[in-house]
């Protein structure tokens, strides 16, 4: 049988003790973070606090706390200052969580550089398409702006390779669909962080037109433009690809 403890704790939140102990702990911070109990950004109590609350060890709170951060919820900052914080959960922060995934399972060769180029023209060609009905004035200056500044890049300064995740980016946010533009970011950006393009200062400067080409027809407000356009820069990514970097042994 479990009892609600009265006493300690944040507002609203009371800890019960459990039967099932790494489970139910983690269920309960769980819902706590769901409700709002605790909000993004916020430290949970001690975790001898926590523990002594839930009637369990630290090391069994630790496991349920480790689940969290698996989870995505929360993240352990060490130090005097530190503690276990609960994660803001933002789209940027989605794109990032699901782009350090799939660059794992990526290098791991648990994925292929084929798999992510036809998961990439899944996502970015209908988000192209939304961005010709969608974009806004803003949308139109960010894009331009990049494909500005990639003019003047090159390969060996690194810049043309961010330009590109920057434009593509700049493209799902103009979709207007923000789960969209996290997974699109997301996808291009293992690609990038796994080593599997290979951008060669040919096709680095044949991106930067691929690139203006999606603006015009964005800027048109043409769907149809705009999908192809994307359409034909992606068919060009898999015949700059290479190997992605393995994962060395310790």
């Amino acid at each position: 049988m479990t009892s609600a403890l009265p006493e300690g704790g944040k507002d609203g939140f009371r800890a019960r003790q459990v039967t099932r102990p790494r489970a139910q702990v983690e269920q309960q911070l769980k819902e706590a973070i769901l409700r709002g109990t605790f909000g993004q950004g916020e430290r949970l109590p001690p975790e001898t606090e926590l523990a002594h609350q839930f009637g369990i060890s630290r090391p069994t709170l630790r496991e349920a706390l480790g689940a969290l951060a698996s989870a995505g919820l929360i993240h352990r900052v060490p130090g005097v200052a530190g503690g276990n914080f609960v994660n803001s959960v933002t789209p940027a922060s989605l794109s990032k969580m699901l782009s350090e995934a799939m660059t794992t399972i990526l290098r791991l060769g648990s994925l292929s550089v084929d798999e992510i180029a036809e998961v990439r023209g899944l996502l970015e060609i209908p988000a192209a398409r939304a961005a010709a009905t969608n974009r806004s004035a803003a949308d139109i200056s960010e894009m331009s702006r990049i494909i500005e500044r990639d003019r003047l890049a090159t390969v060996d300064d690194g810049r043309s390779v961010d330009c590109g995740l920057s434009f593509h980016a700049a493209v799902g946010h103009a979709s207007g669909n923000r789960l969209l533009a996290a997974f699109t970011s997301a996808v291009h950006a293992a690609c990038i962080s796994a080593g599997s393009l290979d951008v060669t200062p040919e096709f680095a400067k044949a991106m930067v037109e691929q690139h203006a080409q999606i603006l015009a027809a964005v800027e048109a407000g043409d769907p149809d433009a705009a999908a192809t356009a994307m359409s034909r820069h992606l068919s060009q990514v898999p015949r700059h690809s290479a190997t992605p970097t393995p994962i060395e042994e310790p």
